[in-house]
């Protein structure tokens, strides 16, 4: 038997390591890859290493810290936007907290400043793991964790 945690069509989540609390997600299952807004990427070089550096969300956002982030650990990958135009995001691995749980997440960086949430969910993380129920929201927020079995 299976059993899924039921998730709405948002929420609002820690991401530990990269100290951020109460972010806004949307789940979204038309997505593959999971995404995060972030602005300032680039990548440096430092004892002949390339890295990448980045700053997480906005600061006009009201979770915004201005720490800057360096990951040695990161791919480039090829990824179709929404527009369905194919584009070159970089990607990390770090946690997320849904439900009082840490989940590893694999996110793709991009620039989402004009759109309502900084992060989607996309299927890869949701599957698996969660059953999206979209006429539901902030579950895990509000402590309102349901399991179905299938």
């Amino acid at each position: 038997m299976l059993s899924r945690i039921v998730i709405g069509r948002e929420d609002l989540a820690n991401f530990p390591l990269l100290h951020l609390e109460g972010i806004e997600v949307k789940t979204d299952t038309g997505a593959y890859t999971s995404s995060f807004h972030c602005h300032n990427i680039e990548i440096i070089k430092q004892n002949d290493q390339d890295r990448l550096k980045c700053h997480f969300l906005d600061p006009q956002h009201p979770k915004y810290h201005d720490k800057e982030f360096l990951f040695d650990t990161f791919e480039l990958k090829k990824v179709k936007s929404s527009n369905g135009q194919l584009e070159e995001r970089y990607c990390i691995t770090t946690q997320i907290q849904l439900f009082g749980e840490l989940f590893p997440i694999e996110l793709t960086l991009t620039e989402r400043g004009t759109m309502k949430f900084p992060v989607l969910l996309g299927r890869k993380f949701l599957s698996k793991r969660f059953v999206v129920d979209s006429s539901l929201k902030n579950l895990s927020s509000k402590g309102k964790r349901k399991t179905i079995s299938y």
